[in-house]
């Protein structure tokens, strides 16, 4: 019959959406039970397709769907309560419609399962929870054939196929594009409204909807895409136009590309519940499997992405939760046993920042051991004993996104193989985001996802180099900076023949664009150009500034693949058209930052003040911060000790209860003086206090050093620079100063666990 193929599409897309939002409806109605208004919701929704199938000739999917309409009858009516065995045979009955509907899309039948004891069970549960039900025969035949199964068939289920294609039309409840693929779409429970309320109601919505196809709107997002490179050449060329209808039109062109943009970006974009909504049911399935009460919070559903990004982050999201639930919550004994409540809880939070979507997945469980985390790395070969004494508990506890890291102590069924957090953080970085972690060991643990809102159109920076021009995206972008070596405090140190600057007291790794382009040979110390143009970078936690010959522009660029014969090249992250017609290649800042080993590849990471830049044939050699006291001697100060090197001034010092402090990142910081130098007696005066920054654990000091000088590598004679009270550096003697002994000497209260037994 003409029209046919059409409705079943329609019925397969409509009920897809049902079974997402049925899942969050029996979930939600398992701590509601007497929710009459969400029963009533559940109820129409089987019924309508178990009227539609009866009608279409799918008798599997109409049996199991009429079993459950059976049951849910007397839970709406009020005959007797939802329990939790109840849950979980109407949460099966949702998988077996489900898996027909997935087999009706893929092979136009209904499939060979035959769901026995799914419908026994329903029946049983539909004839109440006191009464003793006899074992039921079932005919596996089409339910009209059966004598156990009564089979109502309104009058609406015997309509033409174009009826039944507009009845299915009318219930759709927002303006989406969907595929032959399930698209997520709530819809609100609604009670004890006349049918004929609701049949104005639903009218008007479809009055006022439309459904279109996806690869519709891809197209139609492709010729914008055309557009916009279209429009940014005429506005380039009527830049230099004398012709003044030429400038009015033009920009009348950018007016009207811009407002086009803005309407088929919209028609892409879906809340982020979308990615959310198998969730729940995924932690309900699984804290039942690991003996554990897990509760499921969500903020910011209404959060809006593009499509695409929306499909792309639904498994690794997966991911997490399921490494929430069964690494990080406890059971409900454990929880109890240390004074928790029984139930866990797992926040899921979405909200946008400055043109990017933020995701935080966050459980109140014991957290991430970190010793475990060093422990497990060491064993491993991930990291050298070395490395892990020098890194901070926020580095460790990142190791597990490495390659093969898992802390499990048993392989299961859920996690444990080694596989896992390594993809999920490779998937997000594929899509422009960034993964971080956060976790206390007894609290809980927070992963906080960043991700554009989408990857079709991106404001990005144009830069140039050795005659080329290359795009930034500007979500990587911090700030800009120009820096001439000819004024004072500006000009470029040496780590290891590697190029740093200072940027408002700390260190600045220093990349040239053009060196790792291989565009131009490595510079020497010596042929540094006086003037650097410096775009300062975010790569995950990392910032480094990128040296380029010339920054020319900000626009909108339209994002193009690359070739497979180019997508192995790390540096780039796709192509673009410029307005002048030449191609403009995309910088990928991540894959930059680990060709220059800003993050290298092992552990995504840099040791703290730039120590990381040593090479591995200089491990010998000990980075040394060489000071000048108010005595003019020196002193030295290993590197590795030392967490930030700030800058404050003597009037931002105040005085606290166990002696001076400054404000500092939100918090209060201590300050330490060290021998030969104090805080300015005159309070008028406005003496700048360089000052070193001493981590450890979740304790912070600042320690006034005097004046710094220089950063040095030295070899210390081959032994530990502690054992000795001081050597000959830069042909003065120079005093090297243990500085956790001294903090702790000067603070014990603030370190207990650093000092020295």
């Amino acid at each position: 019959m003409e029209g046919f193929d059409e409705v079943i599409e329609e019925f397969l897309v409509e009920s897809y959406e049902s079974m997402e939002q049925l899942d969050q409806d029996l979930l939600a109605l398992e701590d509601a039970p007497d929710d009459r208004d969400r029963l009533a919701s559940i109820f129409r929704t089987i019924h309508t397709i178990k009227g539609t199938s009866g009608f279409l000739a799918l008798p599997k999917l109409e049996r199991v769907a009429h079993v459950g309409e059976s049951l849910l009858v007397p839970l709406r009516d009020g005959d007797f309560s939802m329990t939790h065995p109840m849950a979980d045979s109407l949460l099966e009955m949702v998988d077996a419609i489900r898996e027909i509907l997935g087999n009706i899309e893929a092979n136009g039948v209904e499939g060979d399962a035959e769901y026995d004891n799914l419908v026994k069970t329903l029946e049983q549960f539909s004839a109440g929870p006191t009464q003793e039900v006899d074992e039921v025969e079932v005919n596996d035949s089409h339910p009209s054939n059966s004598s156990d199964v009564k089979t109502e068939i309104d009058v609406t289920e015997a309509e033409e196929p174009q009826a039944v294609l507009e009845k299915v039309d009318s219930q759709a409840k927002t303006v989406k594009a969907t595929s032959k693929k399930p698209v997520i779409s709530p819809q609100p429970a609604e009670a004890n409204v006349s049918t004929t309320e609701s049949t104005e109601r639903t009218s008007t919505l479809a009055d006022s909807t439309v459904r279109i196809n996806v690869e519709l709107l891809d197209k139609l997002m492709n010729l914008v895409g055309e557009l916009v490179l279209s429009r940014n050449q005429i506005i380039q060329f009527s830049e230099n136009s004398q012709d003044a209808a030429m400038v009015v039109a033009s920009q009348r062109l950018n007016l009207i590309t811009s407002e086009l943009q803005e309407g088929v970006m919209k028609t892409r974009m879906q809340p982020i519940r979308a990615a959310w909504s198998k969730l729940p049911r995924v932690v309900r399935d699984l804290s039942a499997s690991c003996g554990k009460d897990v509760i499921v919070e969500m903020e910011g559903e209404d959060t809006e992405l593009d499509k695409t990004i929306i499909e792309a982050i639904k498994d690794p999201l997966t991911h997490i939760v399921r490494n929430s639930v069964d690494h990080g919550i406890e059971s409900s004994t454990e929880r109890e046993a240390i004074g928790k409540p029984s139930s866990g809880k797992l926040c899921l939070r979405a909200f946008h920042e400055g043109g990017q979507v933020n995701i935080e997945i966050s459980d109140d469980g014991g957290g991430i051991n970190s010793e475990r985390v060093r422990s497990k790395a060491i064993e491993k070969g991930l990291i050298t004993p070395d490395d892990a004494e020098r890194m901070g508990e926020h580095e460790l506890i990142n190791l597990i996104l490495l390659p093969g890291f898992s802390t499990a102590a048993e392989v299961t069924n859920v996690s444990g193989r080694g596989v896992g957090m390594d993809v999920v953080k490779t998937n997000i970085e594929k899509i422009g985001g960034t993964l971080d972690i956060q976790s206390q060991t007894g609290v809980g643990t927070t992963l906080r996802i960043k991700i554009p809102l989408t990857l079709a159109i991106v404001p990005a920076l144009i830069v140039g180099t050795s005659g080329e021009q290359f795009a930034i995206p500007q979500v990587n972008l911090l700030e800009l900076v120009r820096l001439d070596s000819n004024r004072e405090g500006e000009k470029i140190e040496y780590i290891h023949d590697t190029p740093v600057c200072r940027l408002r007291g700390d260190l600045l790794p220093l990349v040239y664009l053009d060196e790792q382009l291989d565009l131009c040979s490595k510079r020497s110390q010596d042929t540094q150009p006086s003037e650097l143009h410096i775009a300062v970078l975010r790569a995950e936690d990392r910032q480094f500034g990128l040296v380029v010959d010339a920054i020319t522009d900000t626009q909108e660029i339209v994002v193009k693949p690359l070739g497979q014969h180019m997508k192995h090249i790390r540096s780039y992250a796709g192509a673009t058209i410029m307005g002048d017609g030449t191609v403009a290649l995309i910088l990928d800042v991540v894959g930059l930052a680990r060709k220059s080993s800003v993050l290298t590849e092992g552990r995504d990471r840099t040791t703290r003040a730039g120590n990381s830049l040593v090479s591995d044939a200089d491990q010998d050699r000990k980075a040394l911060l060489i000071i000048e006291r108010s005595d003019q001697s020196h002193a030295a100060i290993p590197l590795s000790k030392v967490a930030r090197l700030e800058e404050f001034s003597s009037q931002q010092v105040e005085r606290g209860g166990h002696g001076d402090v400054v404000q500092y990142r939100n918090d209060i910081l201590p300050l330490l003086y060290l021998s030969g130098y104090g805080a300015a007696s005159d309070e008028n005066s406005n003496t700048s206090l360089s000052t070193v920054v001493f981590s450890d654990g979740n304790s912070s000091v600042g320690v006034v050093v005097g004046k710094i000088l220089d950063i040095v590598h030295e070899r210390l004679d081959e032994c530990d620079e502690s054992s000795k009270a001081s050597f000959v550096i830069n042909d003065r003697v120079t005093e090297i100063i243990d500085l956790p002994s001294f903090v702790v000497s000067q603070r014990p209260d603030l370190f207990p666990r650093s000092v020295p037994t």
